[in-house]
């Protein structure tokens, strides 16, 4: 499948790793950086992919584009603005958090397809960090980041069409798609479901 020029998968990169210990995109699962396990299902999805880190982020050597965001604040709306902003190419962006390891390709390829923003709805809670955005949402995302309001009451107010159920279902067939990495828990929980998982990740 072609990549399309409209819709670039950006992978949000700026976390700090605090809580984690250690650069949280350069912690490695089957040695390869978190970094580089978002960016692989990215391209397996044939959809352009750049990365959105603050100036500070340790990353791991990328062949796409880094925008630097801002150091402050620290909100995940930020990436998703400055993203919309500087893709004036794009008609619309997947975001994918990079500490997110085991989004499937197909549900990055159905977002990047989807006819207008999309959020996938889990277990009741939207899911921000893995979601369809277009460019005519930027000024209530604009707005929402002035108002440093949270990124789940911002995308719930946005009323974007959801993605849920067996249709979601369908897409993350593994149940795995929202594990996300926090804590050094978290990444021992995640290099544990790799290894258990019958697809290289």
């Amino acid at each position: 499948m072609d990549v399309s020029p409209e819709i670039v998968a950006v992978v949000l990169a700026g976390g700090r790793g605090r809580r984690l210990g250690e650069p949280k995109m350069l912690a490695e699962i089957d040695g390869r950086p978190l970094l580089h396990i978002a960016l692989g299902h990215a391209e397996e999805a044939a959809v352009r992919a750049i990365v959105v880190a603050k100036p500070d982020t340790d990353l791991p050597p990328v062949t796409v584009p880094v925008l630097r965001e801002p150091q402050e604040p620290e909100h995940p709306l930020l990436g998703i603005v400055i993203a919309l902003r500087e893709l004036t190419d794009a008609r619309g962006i997947v975001v994918l958090g990079g500490d997110l390891p085991f989004v499937p390709p197909a549900l990055i390829r159905a977002l990047a397809d989807a006819p207008g923003p999309l959020v996938p709805v889990a277990a009741g809670r939207p899911q921000p960090l893995v979601a369809r955005y277009d460019r005519d949402q930027l000024p209530a995302l604009e707005a929402a980041l002035d108002e440093d309001a949270s990124i789940t009451a911002t995308v719930r107010a946005l009323g974007a069409a959801t993605l849920e159920g067996t249709r979601l279902a369908a897409l993350d067939t593994a149940g795995h798609a929202f594990v996300n990495v926090n804590t050094p828990e978290d990444l021992d929980r995640a290099r544990l479901i790799a290894h258990a998982s019958p697809r290289r990740q």
